[in-house]
């Protein structure tokens, strides 16, 4: 099967460390044209694909129209196109823009020289398809740190309000729930696992924590409905860990290098499988568990040899995790925990072919010899009836007014027009200097505009979204998390799950279509009890199906109303639908504690 493989042993490119761009003005690998607001790379940013026409894998409209480009099309063809990603659900169809070398604009530097070679070039391979053949992914990120500090320094302390948790509704149902714990250290852990909780700062547990540990320790199915930053990832993380260390079972890898996992973590993105990949290797540090991880847009031949070494834990995406199935690097044969983050994604109709997949494999253990966990912030009817059928005797965790948004977080709305909004986010961040500001749009070409407007207003700027390379998305979201720039601009498929430190502010550039979606992008702030404000552009003609779910988001979390959500119409958000209450036939639902709210996923 090694000659299947999408990539060669020699066409491997590692990645080269992440300069500081405080002094330059545009982000290396990430610059943004001073003019038309498109793109400009560095003539070494890209590997060329020399059977398509000579200018990499992206083109910019912009820059000087350079040497060489003369008008008309650029060799005659329409090139390469970059791996469309699928893993993160964005839908914008793709648009080869600038495969006219005009030329028109000044471009700003990286500009780039145009025309290249000229008409000359071979003809891209074809595929059984009749398309060409897509150029093979070569990027192989950077290793994992092996520094102490630096694994441990990624958590998110608790804020000012994380006793406010103490306060929060928690309904359990199900058959014969354990009891909730009150500290980690009544909760049955081993001393290394408690050592290892201590080194992140965690204190004492969020609600989710209190009952996902000891339901999993118990060795129940479970289904754990959280609002955004209350820690769900840590809730499945810590007794998974715990059991695999307290009952060991020897590391199996198979005929040909194919491993088998004794649990397998699998999310909607690359950018929260990687966040949970680093978050296993830091509450298993130390331990002989190895932990491995798969997503897209990396060399397969990569991940597949660290794969191969064998691995107790492998977090991955869907798309990538049945690319190893298939090959026979990866089984089911051995797994004893089978984790679904973010399910309400995962089992909507974009996913629920790769885990039905996933769940009826051959070699997948029966339901009942393992145990299935899901975790999301809504967990919608329909979502609950598709998710029963891969759980056993499952307990449904709801914790606070599942699908609201957190009290901690300050929401605030400008009525504005589309054509408004440009001045209107300058306004904001210039009144926010040095501010850490999330900025979410719908489409991944206003990505990159955006991120173009601010760069050129010397504002350090990011942009992340499906279209861009495996590589610039790690380093955006690197150049955010560490303080070299202020500014990220985002789709949706950052929205999910991330866990960022101190993000000051997030903004809805342009208002989602769902208002989970809304409730998910504003989780980026107000994180385990800290403070953290959201700003929302709202567009009349383009969002009044959205305010009557906006005014009743914004009673819930006991925040003024303004006027021109007032009188939208009927909210279809209800707390059965985000999930707020077992579908089940069950009478043993108690809540723990006065209503209230509370944030998600991580730490």
């Amino acid at each position: 099967m090694d000659d299947d493989w999408d990539d060669g042993v020699g066409d491997v490119v590692v990645q080269s460390p992440a300069l500081n761009n405080y002094d330059s003005n545009v982000d290396q690998g990430h610059s943004l044209s001073r003019g038309r607001g498109f793109q400009s790379f560095d003539e070494n940013d890209y590997e060329v694909d020399k059977g398509s026409n000579g200018f990499g894998e992206r083109r910019g409209r912009g820059g000087r129209g350079g040497r060489g480009g003369g008008r008309g099309f650029r060799n005659g063809g329409t090139g390469s196109r970059e791996p469309r990603d699928y893993e993160n659900g964005e839908g914008e169809d793709r648009r080869d823009r600038g495969e006219r070398g005009r030329g028109r604009g000044r471009g700003g530097r990286g500009g780039g020289r145009g025309g290249g070679s000229g008409g000359g070039g071979d003809a891209p391979e074809i595929g059984e398809d009749g398309e060409p053949k897509k150029p093979p992914v070569t990027y192989v990120p950077p290793e994992p740190t092996d520094d102490e500090q630096t694994i441990f320094s990624s958590t998110i302390s608790s804020g000012i309000n994380f006793d406010k948790f103490d306060c929060i509704a928690v309904k359990v149902s199900g058959e014969n729930p354990p009891r909730a714990i009150e500290s980690f250290e009544t909760a049955n852990l081993r001393k290394f696992v408690l050592d290892n909780i201590l080194k992140a700062g965690y204190k004492k547990p969020t609600p989710i924590q209190k009952h996902a540990i000891p339901i999993i320790i118990g060795g129940r199915d479970l289904m754990g409905c959280a609002q955004t930053g209350s820690g769900k990832t840590a809730a499945f993380l810590l007794p998974i860990i715990n059991t695999l260390l307290q009952d060991q079972r020897e590391l199996i890898v198979g005929p040909n290098g194919c491993a088998q996992p004794q649990v397998v973590i699998v999310s909607p993105t690359r950018e929260l499988t990687l966040q949970i990949f680093n978050e296993a290797r830091k509450f298993s540090y130390g331990s002989v568990l190895k932990i491995a991880v798969a997503y897209g847009g990396t060399a397969v031949r990569h991940q597949g040899d660290n794969i191969s070494r064998g691995c107790h834990i492998l977090v991955a995406t869907p798309g990538r995790l049945h690319d190893f199935v298939d090959r026979n690097r990866v089984s089911f044969d051995g797994i004893r925990f089978v984790v679904l983050d973010e399910a309400d994604r995962m089992l909507d109709m974009g996913f629920i072919p790769s885990v039905e997949k996933m769940m009826d494999h051959p070699t997948m253990v029966p339901v009942s010899d393992r145990q299935t966990l899901m975790f999301s912030a809504t967990f919608p009817e329909d979502i609950q009836h598709l998710a029963g059928r891969f759980l056993n005797n499952y307990l449904f965790v709801a914790v606070g007014i599942v699908g609201g948004a957190s009290t901690d977080v300050e929401q605030i709305f400008h009525q504005v027009s589309k054509y408004e909004k440009q001045t209107t986010l300058k306004k904001l961040i210039e009144e926010n200097d040095r501010k850490r500001i999330l900025v979410f749009v719908e489409t991944k070409r206003n990505a990159d505009f955006i991120a173009a407007m601010l760069s050129e207003q010397q504002m350090l700027t990011s942009s992340i979204h499906g279209d861009r390379m495996q590589r610039e998305r790690e380093e955006a979201l690197d150049n955010f998390k560490s303080g070299r720039h202020f500014i990220l601009v985002a789709t949706a498929v950052a929205a999910r799950g991330l866990d960022i430190k101190n993000v000051d502010i997030v903004v809805n550039y342009d208002l989602p279509k769902s208002i989970d979606e809304y409730v998910h992008r504003i989780g980026r702030t107000g994180r385990v009890g800290n403070r953290g404000k959201a700003v929302s552009f709202y567009d009349s003609d383009q969002d009044i199906g959205l305010a009557a779910d906006l005014a009743k988001i914004l009673r819930q979390a006991e925040q003024p109303v303004p006027d021109f959500l007032q009188g939208g119409g009927t909210a279809t958000y209800r707390g059965n639908k985000y999930g707020g209450s077992d579908i089940r036939d069950f009478n043993n639902s108690a809540p723990a504690a006065d209503q209230g709210q509370e944030p998600e996923e991580e730490w």
